[in-house]
């Protein structure tokens, strides 16, 4: 239904402020996922990740901007954007 999908949209939002609210916190150094964002992002605009087993598995993006964002892991352009992030990583270390 559409108020079921609405719900889990401001939810999805909802994560990403709450994230947002607590990276500048220095007493909550370590920020875990508990609601996963369903959209695809652009794997130009994330620097990092994290992978995250619990309290559920997901893979924690931080962009450019310093936003951390939480995905499934299994999804095909998550793996996608971990290999890229690798690849620049190993480039910038060279």
């Amino acid at each position: 239904t559409a108020e079921h999908e609405y719900s889990i949209d401001c939810l999805c939002h909802l994560s990403i402020f709450l994230l947002l609210g607590s990276v500048g916190s220095q007493s909550m150094r370590k920020v875990s996922c508990v609601d996963l964002s369903t959209r695809q992002l652009n794997i130009q605009n994330l620097v990092s990740y994290e992978k995250q087993q619990v309290p559920v598995e997901a893979v924690m993006f931080i962009t450019r901007q310093g936003i951390k964002i939480c995905v499934r892991p299994h999804y095909k352009w998550v793996q996608t954007a971990i290999k890229k992030i690798d690849q620049r990583r190993t480039t910038k270390g060279k």
